[in-house]
């Protein structure tokens, strides 16, 4: 839910703007106020009180207020609704027409014609706009029209194109984040309507609207509290103030955006969308953009050296370019006579010099980290994998260790009763045709109260939806075993009306186990008590014996049981006990027991491993990421999912939360490192584990969670990893990913999108400094030894469009293989820029200025080249043949390591199409627009040469390829020459 309540508002901004609110609410006098005069919309509609007033008694806490209305049960008749029967389906359109939708007012989404009038902001480009509008203006001064045109209209059109290329790009990625964020918005809540509980869509609630609220909730809307059970509301997103807030009848208020800490309750939606008090404040508060990620941190950081290092060379370039110009003219004795083709050719020495820093400024690093992220997160997407944050995707491909839930992760979640033991029997559930069998088995008295405690101490309800079918909503567990309850032929309705509960203890990952009081009809108190099996049978001194009977629990029968339950354990069954407490009229009510308890009956649920998990784990493992699992279940269970998934290994230890606990800083630096299970954990375990990942072991630790305390761990952790179906929204809210279908497959499919995000930006960052050094020196040693450059303005500017954005668009789009994951992870702290890719980039440059340097030196004679266009030709020809290097080049990048560049090349649309794309106005510019590009047309034979001598880079990178790289990981720090993404010293 923090698409909608979005995080990016400091707390600071957030309580001082709710505390100036307030203070303007204590100036009216609440005792004094009248209800106010209901709108004609209201009265049609047949409600009976006003939008702004129904909304502003929740906003100011005014009790006074909710008085003065009647309280609860006559807001709720005012809004047209029953508390049990909620609002009718019907007169949801109506309610959203008066009261309003649940939706926060947005920033209208750029426009295409904004992304291209921030690009024609790029202070260089607006330099070459006005050398061409200066170029256009002598040129035809001089040269007349059209041909005094051509030179300033073709740098003009040049950077128009670059200019709409780079919008395009731009905006298809901000289309591709807005898509993701609406799937961030997806959200379902349980509301009562029409009578019957059932989910809708967080933008479907309505004023009126009964809504069920249970731990890891946020609230959806402002509203006010109907029933419930020790629930605690944390409004420190709102006020700042870190003690969770206790809900009841005499304080009823509920504000959007607050998370639910403990308990449950039911609540009555007051105000939805900009009349909440979220709503309010955002109307104030703007919202943040996403912060750049660590790699383009590093990136831009890359960039502006290269960039300084341009701005060097074009200096240079011009100063050079002008000196032999003026030396000329001195020599030809016309230094004092300048003529407007004079100004011309400075100009166009301007323009080039401008160029140059066009094309050094590599602005496409940037861009290909977030094209190619957009990409993967658009792809992980597809894959059932929500990316949350940009900088996740990179650091996931260096993940060393996932830390890992069972339950649903690597479990399938999908919970039956496997056995039971009653009566001191164990007893196999296989189908439903069983339940007559075992129903007749078990003594009536123990039958009673084993439907009781399983219909009366659950947090989850039996609903019957309007076709008339039976559905469970609640946790996994609890609706296992209301399904046994129900195959027994028990009836939740029955068995709630009963009997009245009084207080309520909801289960959590600390306490685990869930209680409940209640008063019997024939006077005295009975508590229930469900949960891990150790926590209960502790609390247990009786037990019902083989005939239905309650005696006491001796030692030898505890031992008895506690042998019971680590055989359920080791069949991989998660284990539950049952028991209850009997109290006469004497008891206070005030509290529920915590000891005295008799045990009823132990429970193994199966919840089967998750097809190719297994693979899943060994693919981990052959990737060098270490998978650890980490659960709230019995040992002996954790150890049997564990093997059974391929996470325990028989030099692999398997520990208990509280052993863990209990060890000091270096014992836990001895043990950590063979820990592959930790069972019975509490949150604090698996935040204390992370840490230590972290700080002792300098690991790049991911975790899973789906519960409220597994916030911590998930914040602490380099990728938070929540679970989109089990997971509450308190966990999605501090993760970086969500997964959507909660099965520990995805996760390795992020992580093998992460390297591929982070191994094509290597890619692109070896093609485009290739490009780079190659296209600096040229003019650069063209203008000191020639007195011109060989590549032009418009030139030049295309030569940045191919490694720019078109480089960016092949290069970092490239999908991921299974290669990626048969290489160990990067550690923290390494350089980008491999010795692996410093070959390539030297060896391919060296090549390339080899080539175009003779062409420049001695290329007339080489290429027999002779008459008038002679220059002309020979220009055209290197240019032509610098394009098509970089053609080859961008083929070569893809594989860093492999001689075989051309693998599953034709696979990928996209490189093929750019790669296409640019050969074919390569054609268009050279036949076709020479007039602006100063090309001319070659003969067919030039053109083979010019693809040959670019096809010959691809021999000179498989002669590369064979050099070893002398002690890569001792230069760099990673193994095989992949490097980190998110730490470390400056790349450059």
């Amino acid at each position: 839910m923090k698409a909608i309540y979005p995080s990016l508002f400091t707390r600071e901004k957030i309580r001082v703007a709710l505390y100036v609110q307030k203070a303007a609410l204590h100036f009216i006098d609440a005792g004094n106020r009248v209800p106010p005069q209901l709108s004609k919309e209201v009265i049609e509609a047949g409600f009976g009180i006003n939008p702004n007033d129904l909304a502003s008694i929740v906003r100011g806490h005014d009790h006074k207020n909710l008085k003065l209305h009647g309280g609860i049960e006559r807001i709720a008749q005012k809004v047209s609704v029953t508390i049990n029967n909620g609002v009718r389906e019907m007169d949801v359109p109506l309610r959203q027409k008066v009261y309003g939708l649940n939706q926060y007012t947005e920033k209208p989404s750029r426009s295409f014609w904004t992304f291209i009038w921030e690009a024609l902001h790029d202070l260089t480009l607006v330099i070459l706009m006005v050398c061409a509008v200066v170029s256009v203006a002598v040129g035809l001064a001089t040269e007349g029209w059209p041909k005094g045109m051509y030179d300033g209209l073709g740098i003009i059109l040049s950077i128009l194109l670059v200019v709409l290329v780079t919008a395009v790009s731009d905006y298809r990625q901000s289309l591709q984040f807005k898509d993701l964020d609406k799937e961030k918005k997806k959200i379902d809540i349980q509301v009562t309507r029409d009578g019957c509980r059932q989910k809708v869509s967080i933008y479907d609630l309505v004023v009126g609207d009964i809504v069920h609220l249970n731990i890891g909730d946020q609230v959806p809307a402002d509203g006010l509290f109907i029933s419930g059970y020790s629930l605690l509301i944390d409004e420190s997103c709102l006020s700042g103030e870190s003690e969770p807030v206790l809900i009841r009848p005499e304080k009823p208020f509920l504000l959007s955006g607050t998370k639910v800490q403990d308990g449950s309750g039911k609540m009555l939606v007051t105000s939805v969308g900009m009349r909440t008090e979220w709503g309010r404040l955002m109307e104030t508060l703007s919202q943040g953009g996403e912060d750049e990620t660590p790699l383009q941190v590093k990136l831009n950081g890359v960039a502006t050296i290269i960039g300084k290092i341009g701005l060097c060379f074009s200096i240079l370039t011009f100063l050079v370019l002008v000196g032999r110009f003026l030396v000329e003219k001195q020599i030809r004795g016309e230094l004092l006579k300048w003529s407007s083709s004079d100004g011309l050719k400075m100009m166009n020495y301007f323009a080039i010099a401008v160029t140059i820093i066009v094309v050094a400024v590599p602005e496409g690093l940037p861009l290909a980290v977030t094209l190619s992220l957009a990409f993967a997160m658009k792809k992980l997407m597809n894959d059932k994998a929500l990316v949350r944050h940009l900088s996740a995707c990179e650091t996931m491909g260096s993940a060393s260790c996932i830390c890992t839930d069972k339950t649903g992760t690597l479990t399938t979640n999908h919970m039956a009763v496997n056995k039971v033991w009653i009566c001191e029997e164990a007893k196999v559930v296989t189908s439903s045709e069983s339940g007559n069998d075992l129903k007749s088995s078990i003594p009536e008295s123990v039958l009673t109260i084993l439907l009781q405690s399983i219909f009366q101490n659950t947090g989850s309800e039996v609903v019957k939806g309007r076709d008339g079918k039976t559905t469970i909503m609640g946790t996994p567990t609890e609706s296992a075993i209301l399904e046994f309850g129900l195959l027994l032929g028990g009836d939740f309705e029955t068995q709630r009306q009963a009997s009245n509960i009084l207080k309520v203890e909801p289960f959590n990952s600390v306490r685990k186990k869930m209680s409940v009081l209640v008063s019997l009809q024939g006077g005295g108190f009975r508590a229930f008590c469900k949960g891990a099996s150790e926590v209960i049978l502790q609390m247990c001194d009786k037990i019902v014996d083989h005939s239905g009977s309650v005696v006491s629990m001796s030692e030898v029968q505890k031992n008895y049981v506690m042998d019971v339950i680590n055989g359920f354990a080791s069949e991989a069954l998660r284990t539950l006990c049952l028991a209850f407490k009997d109290m006469n009229e004497t008891f206070s009510g005030d509290s529920i027991p915590v000891d005295g308890y008799t045990l009823i009956s132990l429970f193994g649920i199966k919840d089967p491993v998750r097809p190719g998990v297994k693979d899943a784990v060994r693919a981990c493992i052959a990737a060098g990421i270490n998978v650890r699992m980490v659960t709230g279940d019995n040992i002996y269970t954790a150890k049997a999912i564990a093997k059974e998934c391929g996470i325990l290994t028989d030099d692999g230890l398997a520990i208990e939360g509280p052993e863990f606990r209990s060890k000091n800083p270096q014992e836990m630096k001895e043990l950590i490192p063979k820990v592959q299970v930790m069972a019975r954990s509490l949150p604090l375990d698996k935040h204390t584990l992370v840490t230590h990942l972290r700080n002792m072991f300098n690991e790049v630790v991911a975790v899973t969670g789906d519960g409220t305390n597994d916030a911590p761990a998930l914040h602490e952790a380099d990728i938070g990893l929540a679970m989109g179906i089990a997971g509450t929204e308190v966990a999605k809210e501090n993760a970086d990913i969500i997964i959507m279908d909660d099965n520990f497959t995805t996760i390795v499919n992020v992580a093998k999108w992460g390297r591929s995000v982070y191994i094509n930006i290597q890619k692109f960052v070896q093609f485009q400094l290739t490009v780079n050094v190659v296209a600096l020196m040229v003019n650069f040693i063209a203008a000191c030894f020639i007195g011109s450059a060989p590549l032009t303005a418009v030139q030049l500017l295309w030569v940045n469009m191919i490694m720019d954005t078109l480089g960016a668009l092949a290069l970092a789009t490239e999908p991921p293989n299974d290669e990626m994951m048969k290489r160990p992870p990067v550690g923290r702290g390494e350089n980008f820029i491999t010795m692996i890719m410093w070959r390539n980039i030297i060896g391919q440059s060296i090549y390339q200025l080899v080539v175009l340097g003779l062409l420049m030196f001695d290329g007339k004679r080489l290429l027999m080249l002779s008459g008038s266009d002679a220059n002309s030709v020979l220009n055209t020809f290197i240019f032509n043949s610098f394009v098509f290097c970089q053609v080859f080049n961008e083929i070569n990048s893809r594989e860093m390591e492999k001689m075989n560049v051309f693998h599953d090349m034709f696979s990928n649309w996209i490189f093929i199409s750019v790669v296409s794309s640019t050969i074919v106005f390569q054609v268009i510019i050279v036949e076709y627009l020479g007039a602006i590009a100063k090309t001319v047309s070659l003969s067919w034979h030039l053109w083979l040469l010019s693809i040959l001598i670019g096809s010959v880079s691809l021999i000179i990178a498989v002669i590369l390829k064979c050099i070893p790289v002398k002690s890569v990981k001792n230069v760099v720090g990673g193994p095989r020459g992949y490097e980190p993404l998110s730490s470390g010293p400056d790349m450059a």
